[in-house]
């Protein structure tokens, strides 16, 4: 009996061992089970499709996709290059007021969120319910935004009009319906929306600074405006850089933000790069126009992202 019992305590393990061997496999392979079917619809409706598009832009595809290659027609025709045709002169506004919106979303959100994040740094009162209201902005989509800041913008139904009623009748401000001033009504609802966001990004990068080294600085007798300048703000510096990324993620996409407050403007004054695409390639039928001015776009991003990648990729083996 002791030797059988022997016997089956030494082939036990043994035969339990295959059985174990399939199921670590399972466990390791069920991730990527999960996982290849998000990953293959990713290929082929993310990456497949910019391929395609890229495509498009090198033939000559109007209503519907030509696989008539033309080269860089597309592409000449959009910057004006070609005598044949006339260039469409939305794209140079469209670039115009894509410069504008960028630079002074970007730098209004950066300063504004910085200028939140220190102020509720400082441990205020009623901190708990002002962080909340400085983010539910990004809480709404553009669509909502854009609805909110064309009533109140609109000199018919807000601002302007209530002052009216409140006896200052030599008021006026008429930007939304201005083609010189149109895209700056875009640069005011895109900074309400977004400046709280980017506040709650600083605030996580001010509460994580080391109070050894600001202690240490008011010890050496440094100013308040010296500590932000020298060691806070240097401190913040990843933090400026993925708000950079994310702003300027943001700007380049916008779309349904125009389309909602300003419906284009008065003439297209108001479009972006994203606007010029939609117009040209769903109601112009000009598919191969439209198709360049997206590539434009995905290297503009891609010029934004590749050097953050980089520094990012640089830095952790350092």
């Amino acid at each position: 009996m002791s030797t059988v019992a022997t016997s089956q305590i030494k082939l036990t393990p043994e035969h339990a061992r295959p059985r174990a061997s399939v199921r670590s496999r399972l466990q390791d392979a069920l991730p990527k089970i999960v996982l290849a079917p998000s990953f293959g619809i990713t290929i082929v409706f993310v990456y497949g499709f910019i391929l395609w598009t890229i495509y498009l832009s090198f033939t000559n595809s109007k209503t519907f996709p030509s696989y008539v290659l033309t080269g860089s027609r597309a592409y000449q025709r959009l910057w004006g290059w070609t005598f044949d045709t006339d260039p469409p002169s939305s794209w140079y506004t469209s670039i115009t007021n894509m410069g504008i919106f960028g630079f002074l979303y970007i730098a209004i959100c950066l300063a504004l969120g910085l200028f939140l994040a220190i102020l509720l740094d400082q441990k205020i009162r009623g901190e708990g319910v002002l962080r909340p209201i400085y983010l539910y902005p990004m809480a709404l989509s553009f669509i909502v935004t854009g609805v909110a800041w064309k009533w109140f913008l609109d000199p018919g139904l807000g601002l302007e009009q209530t002052l009216h009623q409140w006896g200052w009748t030599s008021f006026h401000f008429d930007w939304i319906k201005n083609k010189d001033f149109v895209i700056y009504t875009v640069v005011i609802a895109g900074v309400w929306q977004a400046s709280g966001f980017i506040m709650a990004m600083f605030l996580a990068g001010l509460r994580g600074i080391d109070g050894e080294i600001m202690k240490a600085a008011q010890i050496d007798g440094a100013t308040t405006f010296q500590l932000y300048r020298r060691i806070v703000i240097p401190l913040l510096r990843p933090i400026f850089l993925s708000a950079f990324i994310v702003l300027a993620h943001l700007a380049i996409k916008s779309y349904d933000l125009v389309v909602a407050l300003t419906s284009g403007g008065p003439g297209g004054s108001a479009w972006l790069p994203s606007n010029f695409m939609y117009e040209y390639t769903f109601k112009r039928n000009e598919m191969a126009v439209g198709s360049a001015s997206a590539v434009i776009m995905l290297m503009t991003i891609v010029a934004i992202i590749v050097p953050y990648l980089y520094s990012e990729l640089r830095e952790k083996p350092r």
